[in-house]
């Protein structure tokens, strides 16, 4: 994999705004809709802010740009960005354990929407349940260079991905036969399909590779100070942070806390939800994280039937735990550019393996949502 500059132009800007009316308990639209009856609030440009990018490596194995894994070869296919069920009925998911990364964001009545990002993976037979699809997850999927996987999805999205030619695969829509409803499950938590049905319907579309993928400055896998094989590269520095053993992250309702701890035999946190461990159901196994980014952004009720509008490009207060560590520092996303974290102007490298974002409301602050803990 061919090494990158030392800097790149990233973008930021805090906002401060409050969420405008309590999210009402009702479940997602999967159909189309003509008119959305209030439009999302307009997010100003950011404004460009130098950024220092750790050195990358340039070992002669291959990374996986999204994991920090090695890889026997580079990879050529694009991501595949899927919107997850996250509803209770739809737990648990399958093939999470199996995503490079995963976003976790408000959708309506509190619940929240999960985004899978799958690159560096295949022979996944099952993922979902599969659910509709918003704008901020648009942007999210977009910034991958993900085919935006979904089922359905709100009047404003809708509107974005015909008006904008977006590259996307839609049960309901133009992609039906790539899909299939399981019958262990009701409608409409049973949506599911594979990594293989799904490239298979994005080269039906005519979909291409030639996209960008961000890379992330990863530590070595053996030491997490240096990069393996980087001859001629400055070792990364490892940043420090303070003990933080557990974390649990309310996103609105407090009968919904996700949960993550740390185990040193793995270097993971282990993800639970309400006190249980969240598996996945292809293996059963409990899923975990490398990294666990927990970040603040403005939310917006559009609507009596409680769309969002959260603005997932102004960048804000975050917070990353890694190797049983808590960094504090800040959020930036570049208009071409993924969802990075920064701490004084330099952005902090992850343990390879799985990564989490999780967005909370910047309401009534970003601290009221995170708890940390050491047992």
């Amino acid at each position: 994999m061919q090494s990158k500059g030392s800097f790149r132009k990233m973008a930021w800007r805090t906002s401060l705004l409050s969420i405008a009316a309590v999210l009402l308990l009702s479940g997602c639209s999967g159909g189309k809709q003509q008119v959305e009856p209030t439009p999302p609030t307009e997010v100003e440009a950011p404004i460009d802010e130098p950024v220092e990018v750790p050195e990358e490596s340039t070992s002669s194995l291959y990374q996986a740009p999204l994991t920090g894994m090695p890889l026997e070869e580079s990879l050529s296919q694009r991501p595949l960005a899927v919107m997850i069920n996250n509803a209770p009925a739809a737990r648990p998911q399958s093939g999470l354990g199996q995503a490079d990364m995963v976003y976790e964001v408000l959708a309506e009545g509190g619940i929240t929407r999960l985004i899978a990002i799958y690159q560096s993976h295949s022979g996944i037979e099952k993922i979902g349940p599969i659910r509709s699809i918003r704008p901020y997850l648009i942007r999210l999927g977009e910034s991958y260079g993900g085919v935006l996987v979904h089922a359905g999805g709100s009047p404003e999205a809708y509107s974005i991905i015909q008006k904008q030619g977006k590259q996307d695969l839609d049960e309901i829509g133009n992609a039906g036969a790539y899909f299939w409803r399981d019958k262990d499950r009701k409608a409409p938590h049973n949506l599911y399909s594979s990594d293989e049905k799904l490239r298979e319907g994005a080269v039906k579309l005519n979909y291409g590779n030639d996209v960008k993928v961000p890379q992330y400055p990863f530590y070595s896998e053996t030491s997490a100070a240096s990069v393996d094989g980087a001859e001629g590269t400055e070792p990364l520095e490892i940043v420090s942070g303070d003990p933080a053993e557990k974390v649990e992250i309310k996103f609105l309702l407090n009968n919904y806390i996700v949960g993550y701890e740390y185990d040193g035999s793995s270097n993971t946190y282990k993800r639970s939800i309400n006190g249980s461990p969240h598996v996945d159901l292809n293996d059963n196994t409990q899923l975990e994280a490398a990294n666990v980014i927990v970040l603040g952004a403005d939310h917006k009720v559009l609507d009596d039937v409680g769309r969002l509008a959260v603005n997932v490009e102004a960048g804000g207060e975050a917070m990353l735990f890694q190797r049983g560590e808590v960094i504090h520092g800040q959020w930036v996303h570049a208009a071409d550019d993924a969802i990075r974290f920064v701490k004084d102007g330099k952005e902090v490298p992850l343990v390879p393996g799985t990564t989490y974002f999780n967005i909370v409301p910047n309401d009534p602050s970003f601290d009221s949502h995170v708890t940390i803990s050491n047992p």
